[in-house]
């Protein structure tokens, strides 16, 4: 399994989503289930899955899923298709 496949995953289970609700261009306001819990959830399960842990204020900060991708690859974390 890809990186981006495991981010897929991982947000789909995180945010309660279907394969056809999910986009890798999805945004905070357009995920229901994106709320404070989310948050956390999507912080502990990037954590675990790929080893990298999103200081408090970078949690805080995301409003989509390309923001997750720009910060994973910041940070050595590759997850292109």
């Amino acid at each position: 399994m890809t990186n981006r496949e495991k981010l897929k995953q991982l947000l789909l289970d995180v945010f309660l989503l279907s394969e056809e609700e999910f986009s890798f261009e999805l945004k905070r306001e357009e995920i229901e289930t994106w709320d404070s819990l989310g948050v956390v959830s999507m912080a502990v399960g990037i954590q675990e899955t790929f080893g990298y842990h999103f200081t408090p204020e970078q949690a805080i900060g995301i409003s989509s899923i390309p923001d997750i991708i720009r910060i994973l690859s910041e940070n050595s974390v590759s997850v292109d298709e």
